[in-house]
């Protein structure tokens, strides 16, 4: 199982009439098991998080607007990358990394999440956006 965050460049096949976007396949390095798969929808300017999950890796792929994503392990040092429509990959968060996102796109954005085990309140931490210090301008 992976032990760091993995950016995956997505496959997009050209169909007429509208196009096939890969997700996740079972042969996929970053793939470790099913739990569930969801939605989530992001409107223009909004930031979602933090969170840190304690044993579910996020598989996050956006096939519609544009996320940016910021992910930290030690709250001080940042990673960030904006995936969406034109920048077509699956980012893989595994265990306990922070992570939050915002909508950068003009209109609402589609964040799909295949997780490897079923949500569990349990098993997370929350924090507010303003908990972490990060500049989301």
């Amino acid at each position: 199982m992976l032990n760091k965050v993995n950016l995956q460049k997505l496959k997009i096949i050209k169909v007429l009439g509208g196009d096939v976007l890969h997700a996740l396949k079972k042969s996929d390095l970053s793939f470790d098991n099913f739990g569930e798969a969801y939605f989530s929808v992001v409107n223009p300017g909004v930031v979602k998080g933090w969170k840190l999950h304690k044993k579910m890796t996020c598989n996050l792929i956006v096939p519609i607007g544009t996320i940016k994503f910021v992910i930290t392990k030690n709250l001080i040092d940042f990673d960030t990358f904006e995936l969406g429509e034109n920048n077509y990959f699956r980012i893989t968060i595994p265990p306990n990394f922070w992570f939050a996102f915002k909508c950068i796109s003009k209109s609402k954005s589609i964040i799909l999440n295949i997780s490897n085990i079923e949500h569990d309140p349990n098993e997370y931490e929350k924090k507010l956006i303003n908990e972490i210090d990060y500049d989301w301008c």
